[in-house]
């Protein structure tokens, strides 16, 4: 349901003030800064110690299950890992307080910190991340991350089937408080894979006895900074501050609450009048106005590792023909994109992994050329767009969302010839049509969820789980595997980089637009503790208020 703001005002000059300002560019943002101008205080009767405008309704708040950002953010709060990123996106100790690594880099011992809890008070102890980690594997939990463990000894068999014997995993409780972990071969990034949601501790008893409620606000048991207080659909979340969580002394915010609000406009027009502090989704800054927005103190920006791009239903035609996804990204113009519709100063991509992670380069992409786009869509049959099949471009709510799909479907038609229909869903239904590839192209978007650029590329591998485009190569496949076997970083890079070529330029099942730029609104006279890093990780549990309200 869509939130309607009504603010009555009572400024005397209202009426000179609309008139100096009629000319501005469109009334919405008049009555962004009338609300402004005429708020006698920031977030007056606000109850919580901090109201966020998160973005769309989450999914699910089962951290196995969680694919999208806004419903990491708040699960992110719930429940901690082995180790945790801090708000300058730097890794550190979480549950594990400590962890020692064998000298070949295969053999982990984590060791829990003695004041690890979960909320109910209840010690967390290594056998629960044993069991978690056997849950995330299982099929029949459906988690989309699952692969991230097979780099764990014998993971992908017991996951595949092929062993069914759990006690093969590398992964064993030695005691209460002391977790082994041996990998099938030395994996840099593995730490940073500790602190993301898929190795997430669940109180696994608890979801064997209640099922899929496990996650209502009655029954769930976490371990983060906070417990779900309340979840009340398109309306909001209730955190409160967990008194069992091992570092409760440094979490300074009591409650917080976060808005589920995904139009950028509302959104905004709730941060001006005081009812939110904090706008902390990427899409929320209405790109009408951030020309406006660039200019004030609240507004900050930074990039990070992140990517907007759409996909192809490979699986059938017209896109399971290589010339036709390659015509289609020949002919898109991206700096009319960042210029016309973001705003914010993104750069234009080319490849899938966004600049800034140390000693890769990442491969060039298809380019603009509109005669070899018309050449390649006329040899796949279709020769200026004629006889083309009725196909769609599927996105999810959001102005940004909408008017870039308006944007690619008249550069399609335009230079191509074919028409395709525009298809608008809600997040929820946006993300069934995702999963079960009913759609022509998607709108979609990749965060890292650590430095390394395997976090992009390993999800493309034949069925994985966030592959979602129907398109299969063995040369991919071999490219992943052979960079998960190779030691030498250079050499692996190398790697990585022929299987980006594939993934952007060879077969192209899917197009990179741009490079996100980290957006948050927020007076950073009244908030701290949040900064820009390449992860754009802003825990609520760090952040603290400059000045309380009176």
């Amino acid at each position: 349901m869509e939130r309607l703001l009504f603010i009555r005002l009572s400024n005397k000059n209202l009426t000179s003030v609309l008139k100096s300002l009629r000319n501005r560019l469109t009334f919405q943002l008049v009555t962004i800064l009338v609300v402004t101008a005429c708020m006698g205080c920031h977030g007056k009767n606000k109850k919580a110690d901090l109201i966020f405008v998160n973005g769309v309704e989450p999914e699910t708040l089962d951290p196995t299950l969680v694919i999208g950002q806004p419903d990491t953010r708040i699960v992110n709060e719930l429940f901690e890992g082995l180790l945790r990123f801090n708000r300058a996106g730097v890794l550190e100790a979480g549950m594990a307080s400590s962890w020692d690594v064998s000298p070949d880099k295969l053999t982990y011992i984590f060791h829990l910190r003695s004041e690890a809890r979960w909320s109910d008070g209840r010690p967390i102890t290594a056998q629960d991340f044993v069991a978690s980690w056997k849950r995330s594997l299982l099929p029949a939990t459906g988690s989309a991350y699952n692969y991230q463990l097979f780099i764990v000894r014998g993971a992908e068999d017991f996951s595949s089937g092929k062993e069914p014997d759990f006690s093969k995993v590398g992964i064993q409780a030695l005691d209460d408080r002391t977790l082994k972990v041996v990998l099938q071969q030395p994996t840099a990034y593995f730490l940073q894979l500790c602190a993301f949601t898929s190795l997430y501790p669940v109180p696994v008893n608890l979801i064997d006895r209640v099922g899929d409620a496990w996650i209502k606000p009655e029954h769930i048991i976490g371990n983060g900074a906070y417990v779900l207080s309340q979840w009340r659909i398109n309306d909001k979340i209730v955190l409160k501050k967990n008194p069992y969580y091992w570092d409760a002394a440094h979490v300074a915010l009591e409650t917080v609450e976060a808005l589920p609000i995904s139009k950028a406009n509302v959104a905004y027009n709730f941060y001006a009048a005081g009812q939110a502090d904090l706008l902390i989704d990427k899409e929320l800054a209405p790109p009408s106005l951030l020309e406006e927005l660039k200019n004030k103190k609240d507004f900050h920006v930074s990039p990070y590792l992140g990517t907007y791009f759409f996909r192809f239903n490979c699986s059938k035609p017209p896109f399971k023909d290589p010339r036709v996804r390659k015509a289609f990204a020949l002919v898109i113009d991206r700096k009319r994109i960042t210029e016309k519709i973001t705003r914010a100063g993104e750069l234009c991509a080319e490849s899938f992994v966004p600049p800034g992670i140390p000693g890769y380069q990442p491969p060039e992409g298809l380019g603009y050329h509109l005669e070899e786009a018309r050449r390649l869509l006329a040899e796949a049959g279709y020769p200026g767009g004629r006889g083309f099949p009725l196909t769609t471009y599927l996105y999810n709510e959001g102005e940004l969302n909408e008017g870039i799909a308006v944007e690619l479907q008249a550069m399609w038609n335009k230079e191509l010839g074919v028409s395709i229909l525009l298809a608008r869903q809600e997040w929820k239904a946006y993300l069934a049509s995702l999963n079960s590839l009913d759609f022509g192209m998607v709108r979609s978007s990749w965060i890292g969820d650590y430095l390394d650029p395997n976090t992009f590329l390993d999800q493309f591998v034949t069925d994985g789980g966030n592959n979602r485009t129907g398109w299969s190569s063995k040369r991919y496949d071999q490219l992943i595997k052979e960079a998960s076997l190779e030691i030498d970083p250079t050499k692996r890079f190398e790697i990585l980089r022929d299987a980006e070529k594939l993934l952007v330029h060879d077969d192209a099942p899917i197009i990179p637009l741009y490079f996100y730029l980290g957006i948050q609104i927020y007076d950073p006279n009244r908030l701290g503790g949040i900064e820009g890093n390449l992860l754009d990780k802003h825990p609520i549990s760090q952040i603290y208020k400059r000045c309380l309200d009176k």
